[in-house]
């Protein structure tokens, strides 16, 4: 009997040890940054990008939200995921944000950020005595 419940509990550990409240799912990205541009891809399929799509841009974070709604088939089994998908980036110092765009084509919605020249690093203060 020992040794069945850490084959039946070993399996919750993950679970329990989660986050409470669990997050909303988040949206699988990948991102590159050149010297001109910041290019996030999001997975985001079978969706209208005009409907269940939104993405903003806001003092430095880049946010992408969707909704997937269920489609009622009746009786059966399904492992899709429905509901709210989120996932805020924070934008590179340097990222122009009125000039932003994005397009959505087979399941991936792309989002080019373009990029301004880069920001001076700060300058150095000279600390003097009195």
């Amino acid at each position: 009997m020992s040794a069945l419940l850490p084959r039946l509990f070993g399996d919750m550990t993950d679970w329990l040890e989660g986050d409470f409240p669990r997050p909303l799912p988040a949206i699988r990205i990948e991102d590159r940054i050149t010297d001109k541009e910041y290019v996030l891809r999001a997975e985001l399929p079978g969706l209208d990008p005009e409907k269940d799509v939104q993405v903003t841009a806001l003092h430095g974070v880049l946010t992408v939200s969707a909704e997937r709604k269920e489609e009622s088939t009746g009786a059966g089994r399904s492992e899709f995921r429905y509901g709210v998908l989120h996932r805020a980036v924070r934008l590179p110092a340097n990222a122009d944000e009125t000039a932003i765009a994005a397009t959505y084509d087979k399941g991936i919605l792309e989002i080019v950020v373009p990029l301004t020249a880069p920001q001076p690093e700060g300058r150095q203060i000279a600390v003097t005595t009195k």
